[in-house]
């Protein structure tokens, strides 16, 4: 019998900005062609709450790029600057800056286009920020061949709607929501982030292209003590709507977080057929 095992070989190179690219070359018997599989769904965005780079890059040792993608917030940014960001860009990884951006108008464009230039796969802004804000965002990454998703911020949640009424807003945490939504999608947005007791008005109100990022997912609702209020499970977010799910503690503190992973894509794959 012929021998049919194969190796992929990395190639690396830069495009016209400078960053780098990767590609596989199957480097099997030529006389077999390349054939298409269906796209499996990987919908988990992991948050890397870690304090430090050395804890971040000890953990994503462990992770495989096919089978999520990965979140870097405030804390770990402010503590590692963009070269950390740019080094899991280069090891396959995309990449969702989550520094939610809220500025004038000029300054969220530049920074979008920071984000542009280092490879960045998604980043977020708050849509009260206005529409001027949110459409230079937009136009500030237009020309980019392949430029950052662009996700507005709409209710964080950790808010109820006791803490609306605090900031001013006498009104239901959903309809906030659904408010901002709509401005960010008229503004050239890509999606929004928003809880999955959101995601299923929202995608009604929205369509289906719009993106939905979803935080608060957990493992084990009737457990959960931290400041999530709300929640739900990756199944159920899913069935609702969401397109990615933000999990930051129940896959980093998981025992085996690949086997985590593995179980939600196998959830996400069953919902989509």
């Amino acid at each position: 019998m012929p021998d049919l095992r194969f190796e992929f070989t990395l190639y690396c190179e830069k495009d016209d900005k400078g960053r780098l690219k990767t590609r596989n070359e199957n480097t099997m018997n030529p006389l077999i062609t390349d054939f298409q599989t269906p796209q499996q769904r990987t919908p988990v965005i992991v948050a890397l709450d870690f304090a430090n780079e050395k804890d971040t890059l000890g953990f994503v040792r462990n992770l495989d790029p096919t089978l999520c993608q990965i979140k870097i917030g405030k804390e770990l940014f402010t503590a590692t600057g963009r070269s950390l960001a740019e080094s899991l860009i280069h090891q396959g990884f995309k990449l969702f800056l989550d520094l939610k951006y809220h500025d004038i108008p000029h300054t969220v464009a530049q920074a979008c286009k920071v984000a542009a230039d280092m490879g960045v796969w998604m980043v977020d802004m708050h849509a009260s920020g206005g529409r001027r804000m949110m459409e230079a965002a937009a136009e500030a990454v237009a020309g980019y061949g392949t430029k950052p998703l662009l996700i507005g911020v709409t209710v964080l949640t950790s808010m109820e709607q006791s803490d609306l009424a605090e900031i001013g807003l006498n009104i239901a945490p959903e309809e906030q929501v659904i408010r901002l939504a709509k401005l960010a999608q008229s503004s050239g947005l890509d999606g929004v982030v928003c809880s999955a007791q959101e995601a299923a008005p929202l995608r009604r109100e929205l369509g289906q292209d719009f993106v939905l990022v979803t935080p608060g997912i957990r493992l084990d609702i009737a457990g959960n003590n931290d400041d999530q209020r709300r929640i739900m499970t990756p199944a159920e977010a899913l069935a609702a709507g969401s397109t990615y799910l933000v999990m930051g503690r129940p896959v980093t503190k998981a025992a085996d977080p690949v086997a985590v992973l593995r179980e939600v894509n196998r959830v996400a794959n069953l919902e989509a057929n």
